[in-house]
């Protein structure tokens, strides 16, 4: 039976991510009129967008490998749905990972990983957990990876991820690999970026939500790469028919600037270098106040968020009366007046004192603060943001006895 956790505490806000840019919204209104609707799996024009995007990173493809959804969670459910057989998620994972799985009704399974980054699991317990559930009469077909992680902010060096794929190719396992933060590296000249679809063509699933980097939060627009050999045509397929049966098609505006956004015209790629600029300045300043306060975290590399384990203040946290994460969550999310999932979220155990940290509240509620911050040479400058990182910083220091 699955765990049961109490739900994020009310009283705060959904999290907003960046001000919509304005030639998206333009693109968007300009379409507002039209009725015509968007076939199941995406326009022509838009097919088309998503394969520029990805030749342009090296992973070229034609419009009929291609799905479009409102969302990355729809077109991971229906991929899970279409693949069939048991699943393998790391531990940690993206916290929306496992609800998909068992709507879908495949079993899960987590497999840790190593000490230096998250989002793809140690290639030895990989290949012990599959055989493991073998042995007990399950079928492990799907294996979701996440190079650039949420939740740990980190990205997957390239020898690892080689390790994982040959791991995956032995025992004949699809890779579902989630890139939705893969342009949103902290430093993209010195953070090298390797999909597993550059290594296994042939059964890698590659899942982008726009929502990472080329488009409003609010806006819910996602992608996928089919492979055009193995198994791929058949689960493009499945996976079309499943997305027709729940009628998850974009409506005409969200798709007309969606491919607007994938074509990634001059204002698109400007306003994604500054936002991977802002979180990592953000990132690099959350970790330098956690590692003050005695946290342990891995180095920020990709996206807004990073993962803090605050196991080393047990003895401190047992003082008052926080034992596990779900207690963290609760006193975390008080202090700071925002969500703060605890680990148990993302697979860990209860017991871990884990938590993820998401940087953009520490730029303010309004979109005009948030511009300020990404126009800024010098983000922790802008009005709000020192004051917010002192508060972040002080309610850590605080649970460390400080």
């Amino acid at each position: 039976m699955q765990p049961s956790f109490p739900a994020l505490p009310a009283g705060t806000a959904p999290e907003r991510g960046l001000p919509v840019l304005p030639q998206l919204a333009a693109r968007l209104a300009r379409a507002a009129r039209d009725s015509a609707p968007e076939p199941v799996g995406g326009g022509p024009a838009l097919r088309a967008a998503a394969c520029g995007y990805w030749a342009r990173r090296g992973l070229p493809t034609t419009p009929e490998h291609v799905l479009a959804a409102p969302g990355a969670q729809p077109l991971l459910l229906a991929v899970l749905a279409g693949a069939g057989g048991d699943v393998l998620l790391t531990r940690p994972c993206a916290a929306w990972y496992p609800p998909l799985a068992r709507i879908a009704g495949r079993p899960t399974y987590h497999v840790p990983v190593p000490a230096e980054c998250g989002g793809v699991p140690d290639p030895f317990a990989l290949l012990e957990t599959v055989r493991r559930i073998r042995a007990e009469g399950g079928r492990p077909r799907v294996l979701v990876l996440s190079p650039a992680d949420d939740p740990t902010g980190s990205v997957t060096p390239p020898e690892l991820l080689h390790e994982v794929c040959e791991a995956a190719a032995a025992e004949e396992l699809t890779i579902v690999s989630d890139e939705t933060w893969r342009d949103m590296r902290h430093d993209p000249g010195g953070t090298v970026f390797l999909g597993p679809a550059e290594m296994w063509p042939d059964h890698v699933v590659v899942l982008t939500d726009l929502a990472g980097g080329l488009f409003p939060t609010a806006w819910p627009a996602a992608v996928a790469r089919f492979p055009a050999g193995g198994r791929g045509p058949v689960l493009r397929a499945r996976v079309t028919t499943a997305l027709a049966a729940v009628r998850a098609e974009l409506a005409p505006p969200i798709a007309a600037a969606a491919a607007y956004a994938l074509d990634e015209p001059e204002p698109v790629r400007a306003r994604a270098a500054a936002a991977a600029r802002l979180y990592g300045a953000l990132a690099r300043a959350a970790h330098e106040r956690l590692t003050a306060a005695g946290v342990l975290s891995r180095p920020p590399q990709a996206g807004p968020y990073l993962y803090a384990d605050l196991g080393e203040l047990r003895a401190p946290l047992a003082a008052r009366a926080i034992t596990d994460s779900v207690e963290l969550e609760a006193h975390l999310s008080t202090a700071l007046g925002r969500p703060v999932p605890g680990g148990h979220r993302f697979g860990d155990p209860p017991d871990a004192l884990r938590v993820r940290i998401s940087t953009p509240p520490l730029l303010g509620t309004t979109d005009d603060e948030r511009q300020r911050a990404l126009d800024s040479p010098d983000p922790l400058a802008a009005p709000g943001v020192g004051d917010a990182l002192t508060g972040f910083g002080s309610a850590f220091a605080r649970l460390a006895g400080g």
